[in-house]
């Protein structure tokens, strides 16, 4: 059986001219404040994955049934709808956080917000850090 690969990859794109295209210019400037605070927060280049995700830092993963692939630890994107924020290990660990951070919806491991103003900047950090954490813990940085 073929080895199924992922639609997602890093590409050569530059996320400063994604978020230069992003409009309007409200969404741009939350767009920006959520680039600069994952910068900030993971001290890495920022890498384009597919047409419109921005992420940072990358794993190597492999499970049990053979699929195995490499994706970024944290990441955002600009949706038609909202700001899609993606922490890789999911909110299974958030309650606490997700019950203090304001007005969002949620998928397995990403989270919805439709404008920055919505949210508390300070718990959006801490889950981002706290994202960073678990996955430094299960898939260890290599050096």
């Amino acid at each position: 059986m073929a080895k199924a690969n992922n639609k997602t990859v890093k590409t050569k794109a530059s996320p400063d001219d994604y978020i230069a295209a992003i409009t309007p210019e409200t969404r741009q400037a939350d767009i920006q404040t959520i680039h600069n605070i994952m910068c900030d927060l993971t001290g890495w280049e920022p890498k384009m994955w597919g047409p419109s995700i921005v992420g940072f830092g990358d794993y190597h993963y492999k499970y049990e049934s053979g699929r195995e692939g490499d994706f970024f630890r944290i990441g955002y994107s600009s949706r038609a709808q909202n700001i899609t924020l993606y922490i890789m290990p999911g909110y299974q660990e958030f309650e606490d956080e997700l019950s203090r951070l304001g007005k969002h919806k949620m998928g397995k491991s990403c989270l919805y917000i439709k404008r920055l103003s919505d949210v508390d900047e300070a718990v959006l950090k801490e889950m981002l850090q706290k994202g960073l954490n678990i996955m430094a813990e299960k898939y260890p940085l290599e050096n």
